[in-house]
Parts: C-alpha cells; sequence; structure tokens
C-alpha cells in the first residue's frame, strides 16, 4: 500500500487519480477541516465514475505534524509520496512555514525510516535552486545560495529538502521532484488558479517576466514513473516549457475570449505598491499581498533545464496548449456550476 500525504492538494488530488488508476491501494491522509468534495470534483475531470474512485482511497485523518495519528497512517505501507505543504510568502509565517514544511517532513522521514519504507518521493519546488548565471538555463546542479533573496517559502522547502536527503543517508531510498509553477485544475481553487483568473479577466497588463511551468499531470505520472524505476537518491526538475507571462497570459485570455494583455507593468510601481502595502499591513494587521520577493519574480526571467528526467525516464512532457485548454475547459464548467 502507498500512502499520500496532502491528497487533498493540487498535486496530491491529481497523483491520487493516476494511483488508482494503475490500480494502486492507496491510503490518503487528511487534516480534519480539508475539502474533500474538491478531490472528486477533480476526478470527475478524468472519470464518469468520480464516486467509485473516491471510495477506492482509504482516507485517514491525521495531520504531519501529529506524530500519534500519523504513526497509525504508517502501518501497512510500502511507499511514501509526500505533497503536503504550507505555500506562503509571508515573512511573518515564517515560523509556521519551517513548522509545517521542514519539522512536517521530519516527521514523516523519521516515521519513513523507522517503518522501513520501500521508497520515498517528495515534492519540493525549483525555488530551491540558485540563480543561473549569463543567462543559462538552471539545472539541478544550480546550488542554493544562502545569500539571495530567498523568500521564506523557498528557505522552508529547501530546509525540508535537507531533511529527505538526511533520511537518504540514513539508508531510506528517495527521488525528489522540482516543479516549476504548476498548471492545473486545482481542488480548493488554488495553485495555478490566480494566473488563470488573470487570463478569464482579460487584464490589460503584464509583468515582463518568465517562468518554468509544467502540467500536474506530468508532475503526477513523472513521480509514479520515479517511484516504480531503479532511481534513487536523485532530484529531477519539472518544467515542461519555458514561457514568458506576457505570453502565458496572452493564451489564457484567447481561452476565454478576451483581449491579450498589451501594457507592460512597471516594476517601479509594483514596488511601490507592495512598500506602500506593507506599510499598511503593519498599522492594520492586514495580510501583505503584494509581497516583495514575488514583485520581483514578476520582473525576473527563471527558465530550467528539465533534460535529466528527460534522459533518464524518456519522459515527454505535455504541451502548454494542450494543458491550458484542459484548464480552461474545467475552469469554465466550475464557474457555471457555482
Amino acid at each position: 500500500m502507498v500512502l499520500v500525504t496532502g491528497g487533498t492538494g493540487l498535486v496530491g488530488s491529481h497523483l491520487l487519480y493516476f494511483l488508482l488508476k494503475k490500480e494502486e491501494h492507496v491510503r490518503a491522509i487528511h487534516r480534519k477541516n480539508s475539502n474533500l468534495e474538491g478531490v472528486k470534483r477533480i476526478f470527475s475531470a478524468y472519470t464518469s465514475s468520480a464516486e467509485a474512485y473516491f471510495n477506492k482511497v482509504e482516507w485517514v485523518e491525521a495531520d504531519i505534524l501529529d506524530i500519534p495519528a500519523l504513526s497509525k497512517a504508517f502501518l501497512g505501507i510500502e511507499k511514501v509520496y509526500h505533497c503536503a505543504a504550507l505555500i506562503n510568502f509571508e515573512a511573518k509565517n515564517y515560523k509556521l512555514l519551517k513548522k509545517v514544511n521542514i519539522e512536517g517532513t521530519a516527521n514523516v522521514i523519521n516515521l519513513s525510516l523507522s517503518n522501513k519504507i520501500e521508497k520515498f518521493c517528495y515534492v519540493s519546488s525549483v525555488a530551491v535552486f540558485g540563480n543561473a548565471l549569463n543567462n543559462e538555463l538552471i539545472t539541478e546542479e544550480t546550488a542554493w545560495n544562502p545569500e539571495d533573496d530567498n523568500s521564506v517559502y523557498a528557505i522552508t522547502k529547501f530546509g525540508a529538502e535537507m531533511e529527505v536527503w538526511r533520511g537518504a543517508q540514513e539508508g531510506l531510498k528517495t527521488v525528489i521532484v522540482n516543479p516549476g509553477l504548476i498548471l492545473g485544475s486545482a481542488p480548493n481553487g488554488d495553485g495555478s488558479s490566480f494566473i488563470v483568473s488573470i487570463g478569464a479577466s482579460g487584464i490589460p497588463y503584464y509583468p515582463s517576466g518568465g517562468m518554468g511551468v509544467v502540467d500536474v499531470e506530468d508532475v503526477a505520472k513523472a513521480m509514479i514513473l520515479l517511484m516504480n524505476s531503479t532511481i534513487e537518491n536523485r532530484q529531477y526538475i519539472l518544467v515542461g516549457n519555458n514561457i514568458l507571462y506576457k505570453e502565458l497570459i496572452s493564451k489564457l485570455a484567447q481561452r476565454f475570449h478576451k483581449k491579450p494583455p498589451t501594457k507592460k507593468l512597471s516594476s517601479n510601481v509594483m514596488l511601490f505598491l507592495s512598500a506602500l502595502e506593507w506599510f499598511f499591513a503593519r498599522i492594520f494587521g492586514w495580510s501583505q499581498k503584494l509581497q516583495n520577493h514575488n514583485v520581483k519574480s514578476m520582473f525576473k526571467k527563471s527558465f530550467y533545464d528539465a533534460s535529466r528526467i528527460q534522459k533518464d525516464l524518456d519522459f515527454k512532457f505535455t504541451h502548454i496548449d494542450e494543458t491550458l485548454d484542459r484548464i480552461a475547459k474545467f475552469h469554465s464548467e466550475n464557474t457555471s456550476e457555482n
């Protein structure tokens, strides 16, 4: 039996479907207030038997910070897919991010070691890599630089990776995947939904940067292939396309019958707005949306080399147009239902 943490999230929900499709026996943990109906909605995009697929999952209420409950979830498990994580970029939430992403991963690693798990897969992020020089593509060998302006999220994902590598040193067979911006239908309206919303709204502005993106289905399929291979103690960048934000938003706008963006955002104006929002957030206790680090990333081109997994597994990434067609269809159907 396989265990999936974070089964109600973007990656976890799609991973569950593909594991069930391969007739794996699956146990998934969820927190008390998790939206399980969102997982059914994801399944329904793949099959008319969504309810039957959902009922094949052995759902266990547990939290990666609740060791007693988590220990019970590990009984009889052979493989672990660790997808659970907190995604947040606000500096004030660093302690919570550290607790969930680092301490939570340490708990999962420790239980994997004590239960002699056969193999472990961790969903990390391209945020853990450093910046490439001379506009070169970022690879798995591009070292993390602690002196860079790293987000609190990136810092905790890097710390989580260190826990995974510790597990590997102690005898746990591991693989790590590092997805770029994951494009896919999200069960709870999270993940890449904000990008979809921008495209669907027809906003005329665009930032000048670019990013590596990947289809959520490719992430799930790559994870399963790696776990069923003899590969161990190795990590893989998962990026199907390197694309400018203008092109990505334009492609989405086209699918929602909106005009593509034509006006370039000013980085100086956006940074000023970020500073202004930070000031008022401090005074009134608001949650800051325009994080300085995120604003800077909007105007930065971060492109990645995913050739390692293409060579090692002969892996083929989904073309971005196919991905966006599917996302737009799912978004339109679910918007019309609400």
